[in-house]
């Protein structure tokens, strides 16, 4: 007597169909901060936190916050602020001691050129910074962890972490070691894109540039100003910062990356 056919048997002639399995999505990698970047970092600066909560909320940009609050709840805009304020004062003392003959206009400009967000951004690619900021999505697609105003935030942001964690004088003590071996590498015109403009246009156009502000936007304690250039009637480019002499830096940077054309587009016209 022959058994009856299971629905898994193929009758005679038939082929069995395969089961297809539904292909497993793959997970998508998402970058994360190097987990070894934090003691990394506070290798570098010399310094281990006591309270490591101090040292991701330093870390942790806006961006991250505003994706993902329970995550971290807070950004390090606050610690900015008075890391800004410390960084400020350890830049100038610095600069008055070591150049006693200069007067407070010169002063004035070499702490501007010290303190500005692209020696920041150097000084924070130094200590490997950018490797352990907590980003949300969007800026990690767009290169956060490379992007000078994320860089320059941040490293003030640790200063005044430090300084709540360890005191004032841990505070001034590690700014200074960061500062004081480039003194005269941020030295004034190293970073001047104001001067190098206003010579090309004057030399070139017969013009002197002038700026104007265009906007600006955020919170009283972290502003970003925009401010456009002028070169006669014409606005030549546009330039952002977390105060008007940078964001006019910056301006000036943007259109002597296009001057050469300006300068052609003036001479023989359209």
């Amino acid at each position: 007597m022959s058994s009856a056919k299971t629905s898994d048997e193929a009758a005679p002639g038939e082929v069995k169909a395969k089961t297809r399995r539904k292909p497993r999505r793959r997970r998508r990698a998402v970058d994360r901060p190097d987990p070894n970047a934090e003691s990394a970092l506070q290798r570098r600066l010399g310094y281990e936190f006591r309270d490591r909560a101090l040292l991701h909320e330093a870390l942790t940009h806006r961006s991250l916050t505003n994706e993902n609050p329970r995550l971290a709840p807070r950004d390090n805009e606050r610690l900015e602020f008075l890391g800004d304020a410390i960084i400020g004062y350890v830049a100038a003392a610095l600069l008055f001691e070591r150049f006693p003959d200069a007067d407070e206009g010169e002063l004035t400009q070499r702490r501007a050129d010290l303190v500005c967000e692209r020696s920041l951004a150097i000084l924070a690619r130094e200590i490997g910074l950018g490797d352990a900021l907590r980003l949300g999505k969007g800026e990690i697609r767009t290169g956060g962890r490379e992007n000078p105003r994320l860089l320059a935030s941040a490293l003030e942001a640790v200063i005044g972490a430090i300084r709540l964690d360890g005191g004032s004088g841990i505070a001034f003590e590690i700014a200074q070691d960061l500062f004081e071996p480039h003194l005269l590498d941020f030295s004034p015109g190293a970073f001047d894109y104001k001067s190098r403009l206003q010579y090309r246009a004057q030399a070139e156009l017969g013009e002197t540039p002038y700026y104007a502000l265009v906007d600006s936007s955020g919170p009283e304690h972290n502003r970003v100003f925009e401010v456009s250039v002028f070169i006669g009637d014409r606005a030549v480019a546009k330039g952002e910062g977390r105060n008007k002499l940078r964001a006019e830096q910056c301006a000036a940077k943007n259109a002597l990356e296009i001057f050469g054309d300006l300068s052609v587009k003036e001479e023989h016209g359209p």
